[in-house]
């Protein structure tokens, strides 16, 4: 398991370096957590970005972390198994989640929560913003 995953996967790494990705690639510029103690207006967290998927570290612990992240249209995170419960929720645009070959359109203000040990793949038709949560403590490994 890698702890330093943000949906739960150990290929979604992150790195002290900012990294830039266009076409199916990221922007991550989120390695540290927002300053605490500070209101945000959640979907300033981040920005679109033409042929990336941005995010930012909301909060970032052992047992889990919330990110904030905007995918362009025409993106998506590839399909993956993550073994702990993710929860999504689209604060801009709509969002396609793909759960088990079910197929889930998501428009603003929708939460989902994608179960541990399932096939899932979010995609952007249009281009939206969500808060992605995973917990990954209370799981029998």
């Amino acid at each position: 398991m890698n702890n330093n995953d943000n949906t739960g996967d150990p290929k979604h790494k992150h790195t002290n370096e900012d990294r830039q990705h266009h076409g199916n690639k990221k922007f991550d510029n989120s390695y540290n957590e927002l300053e605490k103690g500070k209101p945000y207006i959640v979907v300033e967290i981040v920005e679109y970005i033409p042929n990336a998927v941005v995010s930012k570290t909301i909060i970032k612990k052992a047992s889990g972390n919330i990110t904030a992240m905007s995918f362009a249209t025409g993106e998506e995170l590839e399909e993956k198994i993550s073994p702990f419960d993710i929860y999504v929720q689209v604060i801009d645009g709509t969002a396609e989640v793909m759960v088990n070959n079910k197929k889930f359109d998501l428009t603003l203000g929708t939460g989902f929560v994608i179960p541990a040990n399932s096939v899932h793949r979010l995609s952007a038709k249009q281009q939206f913003k969500m808060v992605c949560t995973v917990i990954k403590s209370g799981y029998d490994m």
